[in-house]
């Protein structure tokens, strides 16, 4: 949560305007808070519209629609579920199987104590049912994280359309919304590519300002502040780390499966995390620094940030200097580079060689001196970073802000301020690290909001 940060409806239009894409027409963000503008043709009912096809807008229009009721789905995007499409390196991680709810909610931090209603009437193992009931099978890798057993995110969204399909889901495609009118603690209206559309109860589940490219570019957010919610600054939280470093761009692209992330400010140490890297050509993300951005962000207000990187965090140093001299006897006759390629993951050796102190590489292995070889350790057990900065919401997976949570109602997903009005998924203010948490949010409040309406 980021304190001082809540804002009204004029201030945010002033901080997301340049990344919310203007109306068909040409208007000017205005267009989209006309509540008091009047609608220039009879409107069409629907029972309930559904505003953003992305994980949360499907969730909730199929369920609604399973339960008998006639829903409009408006997507502005040429296809439904174009992020959750690209989630988890195309693979998606459809959530996390993690069985203990109260371990699993105390990943979403500050908002854990909202979701225990939401996550009673549809938590993960009611998610991971719902999934494989209906013809898509998943399995869980390590740390808890669940994937459809054919790793084709893909799969997901078809699963999706055809749930849309069996309920009866009416979707319109390239259906931007362009106004919303208000009357008195309700919304009357809304119009969407030109076509005025009125409903018993609206769904906005237009998603955050996380990869604007596949359409999330903060629409929600203009509007709930313009509707009187309160609505804290969207910032990217799970979001890879830029750093100065040129080797990065001969790096880019090499992942390590396990390692550990020392974070420094002015040299001195603030915490460490562990888990799967990932080289950028100009910084480095995977989960282990995916799921500790959010907390660096902090750090710079501090002083200058740097991290050390330990390619073999399970031993210490005196134990892998000892492994390396058993290594390095029984390849005595190969020069260090040689010997290394063997030794480190793919695309490291050439990477660490280059950093030490000495043009080390074509050096035989047995000329290697214990001083060297030393250098060699200390190198693996703390390659240097200079962290620069936050990649922006065009790189991250999550970005938090959105609804604060005392302003909804988690048994329902109803807002509190528009009495026919509910709020899904990143449009609420909850901060989550990857691992499947973003998605099985989605999953229960668009189930919790499709089975209220």
């Amino acid at each position: 949560m980021i304190a001082g940060h809540n804002t009204n409806g004029a201030d945010l239009r002033e901080q997301i305007r340049p990344i919310v894409l203007p109306p068909k027409n040409g208007d000017s963000l205005d267009a989209f808070l006309a509540y008091d503008a009047p609608m220039s043709q009879k409107a069409q009912k629907r029972e309930v519209i559904v505003i953003g096809g992305g994980a949360a807008g499907m969730m909730a229009a199929g369920i609604a629609a399973s339960r008998g009721k006639h829903v409009l789905l408006l997507e502005k995007n040429a296809k439904l579920g174009e992020k959750l499409a690209i989630s988890g390196g195309g693979r998606c991680n459809i959530l996390n199987a993690e069985e203990d709810e109260k371990t699993l909610l105390a990943h979403y931090g500050e908002a854990e104590k909202f979701l225990y209603s939401a996550f009673a009437r549809f938590g993960m193992q009611d998610a991971y049912a719902f999934f494989e009931s209906r013809g898509l099978p998943l399995m869980v890798e390590a740390r808890k994280r669940a994937f459809p057993q054919s790793e084709r995110a893909r799969d997901v969204v078809d699963f999706f359309r055809t749930f849309l399909k069996e309920g009866g889901v009416e979707v319109k495609l390239r259906a931007p919304v362009t106004k919303i009118k208000r009357k008195g603690g309700r919304i009357d209206a809304i119009e969407a590519d030109g076509v005025v559309y009125q409903a018993d109860a609206y769904i906005f589940a237009t998603g955050g300002l996380s990869r604007p490219e596949t359409g999330s570019t903060g629409d929600g957010f203009t509007w709930l502040a313009d509707l009187g919610h309160t609505v804290e600054k969207p910032t990217p939280t799970i979001v890879p780390l830029k750093a100065k470093e040129s080797w990065l761009k001969d790096a880019a692209g090499v992942s390590i499966p396990d390692a550990k992330l020392t974070y420094y400010v002015d040299g001195v140490r603030s915490f460490s995390r562990t888990g799967p890297l990932l080289f950028t050509h100009t910084g480095i993300s995977g989960p282990v620094v995916l799921n500790s951005s959010g907390k660096v962000a902090g750090l710079f207000e501090e002083g200058d940030v740097t991290a050390r990187i330990d390619l073999f965090p399970k031993l210490d140093l005196g134990i892998l200097d000892r492994m390396l001299v058993a290594y390095f006897e029984g390849h005595k006759n190969k020069t260090l580079s040689n010997a290394l390629k063997g030794y480190l993951p793919a695309g490291m050796s050439d990477i660490v060689l280059g950093l030490l102190p000495d043009n080390e590489a074509g050096t035989k292995v047995h000329s290697l001196t214990k001083e060297g070889r030393r250098t060699l350790v200390e190198l693996l057990k703390g390659l240097p970073l200079t962290i620069t900065g936050l990649m922006g919401f065009d790189k991250a997976v999550v970005a938090d802000g959105g609804v604060v949570l005392t302003e909804v109602d988690m048994r329902t997903m109803r807002s509190t301020k528009i009495e026919n009005l509910y709020i899904l998924g990143d449009l609420l203010h909850i901060s989550r690290p990857s691992g499947g948490y973003s998605l099985q949010l989605c999953w229960t409040t668009g189930f919790v909001a499709g089975n209220a309406v």
